[in-house]
């Protein structure tokens, strides 16, 4: 009886240990030099579960004419796209409903009675995300490069993106110190013991260092610590899972610091850490006071974006899509000064450039 007890003891453990890994087949794709651990590792039974959320849905027939009055002249209060046809500017709406609110229509944004009043905050947010998306299309080229995005990179026919981040906000724990976030697993680390909210540092505050080593040995304006590189595993894990692809994706397993090492996609997700810090700061953080009480996280802070926003789990947000060519009215006007890179006392070193 005994025996019999310890084998299913042991039979229940193997399984336990099991159930962690994931069953066969899993394809793998070498893109680095073998023996250097340069590979992606992708379950087909993921990628297969997420093909439908990754389709782009058809689109709005094209305008019948791009002549005639112009939106501004005709519609009032028109803040945006206003020197769009009255056509053009009709499908643009159509489009938006589609991509946005499918189901509420119309009437999630306007008011039947005056479709110019702004008294709905869903229209004010509205206003600023369709700025936002213009400005990402015409000054994030190094991240988004030609494909750009729509509404509906994020919006995927819904709302609200099934995608955001608030604040974290600490465990009351009297006598007992702040464990920084730790210790407290959750998926947006992967349900490890890092620090559960590496976005307040990096993707909303800042500009900080996103490092795990100092450039130098002594102490001398070195201010890396293994609390830093704890919060910079945390965001890594984060961008990992955003993006369905493992630290291979980007690094170089030899020596994951060197830039000179790494991928080349290491460099668009350094452009891409910088578009969402500069998207948080500038047009969704501002809106705490547009949006109301229910639509705030636990501190009182707007929705944000992350990487996992636009991504949803593909290494490029609908797979590479794109759907920008049948919407060049999404393509804002290029900021005077392009958004600079942060100084190398602020930030790792800049990627360089071959």
């Amino acid at each position: 009886m005994n025996t019999r007890l310890i084998g299913l003891a042991a039979l229940l453990g193997g399984a336990a240990l099991l159930a962690g890994c994931e069953r066969p087949p899993i394809n793998t794709v070498q893109h680095g030099y073998r023996g250097t651990g340069m590979v992606q590792v992708y379950n087909p039974r993921t990628l297969a579960a997420q093909a439908p959320g990754n389709e782009v849905p058809p689109d709005q027939p094209p305008a019948a004419t791009t002549e005639g009055p112009k939106a501004s002249q005709v519609f009032q209060n028109v803040k945006v796209l206003g020197d769009q046809s009255v056509a053009e500017f009709t499908r643009t709406m159509l489009s938006i409903t589609a991509w946005v609110a499918p189901q509420q229509g119309c009437t999630y944004c306007h008011s039947t009675e005056n479709l110019a009043d702004d008294s709905k905050y869903t229209k004010v947010v509205a206003r600023r995300m369709l700025e936002m998306t213009r400005h990402v299309n015409a000054d994030w080229k190094a991240h988004v490069a030609g494909t750009g995005v729509t509404c509906y990179t994020c919006h995927r026919g819904q709302p609200v993106p099934s995608q955001t981040w608030f604040k974290a906000t600490a465990p009351n724990r009297p006598f007992l110190g702040d464990r920084a976030g730790q210790n407290a697993p959750a998926t947006t680390v992967g349900l490890t013991s890092l620090p559960l909210d590496p976005f307040s540092l990096y993707l909303a505050e800042g500009p900080l260092p996103i490092r795990i080593e100092g450039p130098t040995a002594l102490p001398v304006s070195n201010r890396q610590s293994t609390k830093q590189a704890e919060g910079t595993y945390g965001l890594m894990m984060h961008m990992s899972q955003a993006l369905g692809v493992n630290c291979t994706y980007c690094h170089n397993s030899r020596q994951f610091a060197d830039w000179a090492q790494s991928t080349p996609q290491r460099v668009t997700a350094w452009h891409g850490i910088r578009m969402a810090r500069d998207l948080n700061q500038t047009y969704l953080s501002p809106l705490a006071s547009v949006f109301p009480k229910n639509r705030l996280g636990p501190t009182g802070d707007a929705p944000k974006l992350h990487c996992g926003t636009c991504h949803q789990g593909a290494y490029k947000p609908l797979n590479g899509q794109s759907m920008l060519a049948g919407h060049p009215e999404l393509v804002g006007q290029p900021a005077a000064a392009a958004p600079a890179a942060m100084p190398a006392s602020a930030a790792e070193p800049a990627p360089q450039k071959s």
